[in-house]
């Protein structure tokens, strides 16, 4: 499966996001800036992430955006999903798991149990990181290691 610009770009803006000061807005010509990213489509990515409830916005000189909760709290579920809709391997995985090819009475899809466990792997990978497994220098990485 290969997932869009949007799904790359959008977890590079959470990860920069995670890795700021909790509570201090980044502006996107920043993250833009620092990231390598087009400003305009950062701008087309960050409403999406919103209206999920991921991100919040500030106006004004010192505004930006920010985390909506902590990064340990979003998983890479919620923002992939948030920016590529539906995860599916191919298009006639339903989000249930249902093979959409199958109509009453036929016979079953051969090939749905690859696909729906691919799914499954797939969502199971992206539900289990978070954000601030993405983050350098989290909290669990000072930690003193036992020798």
């Amino acid at each position: 499966m290969i997932f869009s610009t949007k799904a790359e770009y959008g977890v590079r803006v959470m990860t920069h996001l995670a890795g700021t000061d909790a509570g201090r807005p980044v502006s996107l010509g920043s993250i833009a800036e620092a990231e390598g990213l087009p400003l305009a489509y950062l701008e087309h990515l960050v409403q999406r992430l919103r209206k999920q409830g991921l991100v919040e916005s500030r106006r004004g000189a010192h505004g930006g955006y920010t985390l909506s909760r902590p990064a340990k709290e979003i998983t890479m579920a919620d923002v992939v999903s948030a920016l590529e809709g539906h995860l599916a391997p191919i298009e006639c995985i339903t989000p249930e798991g249902m093979c959409s090819r199958e109509v009453k009475g036929d016979a079953p899809c051969p090939t749905k149990l690859l696909w729906t466990r691919v799914q499954g792997s797939i969502v199971r990978t992206l539900s289990d990181m978070t954000l601030e497994d993405l983050i350098p220098n989290t909290k669990k990485e000072k930690e003193p290691q036992a020798a």
